[in-house]
Parts: C-alpha cells; sequence; structure tokens
C-alpha cells in the first residue's frame, strides 16, 4: 500500500473513531480534533502505534459528517431495510456509515470503490463477515443515488 493511501486509511479509521467518542460523550468538534491531532494520529498508546494518518483528510471528514449529520442520517434511513432506523444501529456501525456515506456525497476526488473498500476494511476492524456485508450493501446503495 502507497504511503499515501496508508496515511488515508489512517484518517479514515481515526475518523471513524473520533465520530463515534462525539456521539458517546457529545465532546465538541474543536476539543475532539485538537485531541485526536495531539494524542491519536501517529502517536504510541498503550505500547501500539497508530499509523500517521493524512490530517487535513481526517479533518474534512470529521467536520463533514457533523456538519452534514442530519442530511446523510436521512440518506442512510432510506437504505436500511423496512423496520430498520439508525437508533437501531450499533454505534460504531453507523459511524462507518456516516463517514462512507459523506466522502461518497461530498469527496467526488476519491473513486466510488476506493471509498467503500476502505470503510469496509474499517468495519473489518470492528465487525464479523456479516456486518461488512451489511455496510457494503449500504455503501452501495448510497452511491448509486448520489453519484
Amino acid at each position: 500500500m502507497k504511503a499515501k493511501s496508508k496515511a488515508r486509511a489512517a484518517a479514515r479509521l481515526a475518523a471513524v473513531q473520533a465520530l463515534y467518542q462525539h456521539e458517546m460523550e457529545s465532546t465538541p468538534q474543536a476539543q475532539l480534533l485538537d485531541e485526536f491531532h495531539r494524542h491519536r494520529l501517529g502517536a504510541e498508546i498503550d505500547e501500539d502505534q497508530y499509523a500517521e494518518a493524512e490530517v487535513a483528510f481526517f479533518d474534512d471528514v470529521v467536520k463533514g459528517v457533523l456538519a452534514r449529520r442530519e442530511e446523510i442520517d436521512g440518506l442512510l434511513t432510506t437504505k436500511l431495510a423496512t423496520g430498520w432506523s439508525i437508533a437501531r444501529l450499533d454505534r460504531t456501525m453507523l459511524q462507518i456509515l456516516r463517514a462512507g456515506a459523506w466522502e461518497l456525497l461530498a469527496r467526488p476526488d476519491v473513486p466510488t470503490g476506493t471509498a467503500i473498500s476502505e470503510y469496509l476494511d474499517v468495519a473489518h476492524a470492528f465487525f464479523d463477515t456479516r456486518e461488512t456485508k451489511f455496510v457494503n450493501g449500504v455503501l452501495d446503495a448510497v452511491a448509486k443515488q448520489v453519484r
């Protein structure tokens, strides 16, 4: 994997983590970004070396999702099976879907396949195959609508 794509992959994973923290703790955006810049991106935590992340891309994803969350959640809701709602989704799963949907909506410079594949990789870090297939299906449906 090229350095730039590794840095973007690390930025996507960190963005999902930051969005999860925001969801669970309502951490204000400025504080959230500052904390990740100073302590998480490319840092060593409990002897785990975090990959160098593309900071500008990380910021773009986090700020973009937070700014357009209602729009994104509305879009995601239309892609869920009957009887499912945003509220029923696992909180980590929701952040992966939000970040992926935002990237499909707002970053036409990122190829559709790349955006979906990268968030599948993030999903694999947290979930089994069944949940990863769910992420793929939802993001694929989002892509068909917005691209």
